[in-house]
């Protein structure tokens, strides 16, 4: 496994670090996180005065992000309500308010619901719905990718909390669950998310909408599976009104539970690859394959690098990449870097 990119060992002098490290009289060295590095699984907290447990900010408190999807959203609305309520009189279907069923028929074909209860019956109606339901899913996937993912991590650390509620439990454990355990804490906080709407959807459409039970859970199932036979939907103002906020929040709900579970099944998956890899036999052929700089001995650079191939965590590539990278700051050729190194590189 040898290339032309790795023709110094890695991470020079990181065995030597080590021993010193080991020795009382060694000074400490201080290392600081590159600035230009990505904090992919950084959770941010505050911790609170009395210092025991970090406290998560308001999810009133817009990321920018955030703030981008909701700008999207209410566009979207905006004109697709002013566009239909210009078409009004081309729909047909059950109609209560002009402006109120044109909120509702673009949510109903965002969503892709399609209960049937509001119908385009003209060509130019037809070709609108078609547009406006293609823009919408894109709006949705990025309500999904952005939005909601942000809203969940910002409960994790309460949920954590209440678990432990009865322990004393420092920021750092906290932070360590976290992570440990994100994808499952997701999980769990979108299905208490999702039992919610389904049982707040529920009551409604049976106190307000006055169907029995039966069929007002039916009739949540057919909207937030954006099955929509259209049997059963929100005939009144208010349940329009209610459909409108409903209807977006739980079918985005449902998907990102789903995108939860799939992601979850794949976490298990990973986590057993590294159980395995970390626990079987290294052989001479291991050994042999993990010398990147063929000096006949490995470092511990190059088996941490071994094992992460191992992992599915890099590939050949990424090393590659990085050591292109290395050798383009390595100026003066050492196999080291230095401060003189870095300057050299950016002047040049």
């Amino acid at each position: 496994m040898a290339n032309d990119g790795a023709n110094q060992p890695l991470l020079v002098g990181q065995s030597d670090h080590i021993h010193q490290s080991n020795q009382k009289a060694a000074p400490k060295r201080r290392y600081r996180r590159c600035k230009s590095a990505p904090l992919a699984n950084f959770v941010p907290v505050e911790v609170d005065r009395t210092g025991l447990v970090p406290s998560s900010k308001s999810i009133f408190e817009l990321h920018p992000s955030f703030k981008k999807v909701v700008m999207y959203l209410v566009f979207y609305l905006g004109v697709g309500a002013v566009c239909f309520y210009l078409v009004r009189h081309q729909i047909s279907g059950n109609k209560t308010n002009g402006i109120l069923d044109s909120v509702y028929f673009c949510i109903v074909t965002m969503t892709t619901v399609g209960y049937g209860d509001l119908v385009p019956n003209s060509v130019a109606t037809k070709l609108l719905a078609c547009a406006f339901v293609f823009s919408g899913m894109a709006v949705v996937g990025l309500i999904l990718s952005k939005a909601a993912d942000y809203l969940v991590e910002k409960q994790e650390i309460l949920l954590v909390k209440a678990l432990h509620i009865r322990q004393k439990v420092g920021p750092g454990e906290i932070l360590k669950e976290i992570e440990t355990y994100r994808v499952k804490y997701k999980c769990l906080i979108v299905f208490g998310f999702l039992l919610v709407l389904i049982l707040v959807g529920t009551i409604f459409l049976a106190t307000v909408e006055k169907l029995d039970l039966i069929d007002a859970f039916y009739c949540v199932c057919c909207t937030i599976t954006t099955l929509g036979y259209g049997d059963r939907s929100f005939s009144t103002e208010a349940g329009r009104i209610f459909a409108i906020f409903w209807i977006l929040t739980s079918t985005l709900c449902l998907a990102q539970f789903f995108l939860y579970v799939a992601e979850l099944n794949i976490e298990s998956r990973q986590r057993a690859l590294v159980k395995w890899v970390l626990t079987r036999r290294i052989t001479n052929v291991d050994l042999e394959a993990a010398d990147l700089d063929d000096d006949g001995v490995v470092g511990a650079a190059e088996f941490i690098i071994y094992k992460l191939k191992e992992m599915g965590k890099i590939n050949e590539e990424d090393i590659l990449l990085v050591m292109e990278e290395f050798d383009t700051l390595d100026v003066d050729q050492s196999g080291t870097l230095s401060a003189s190194d870095i300057t050299l590189a950016q002047s040049s």
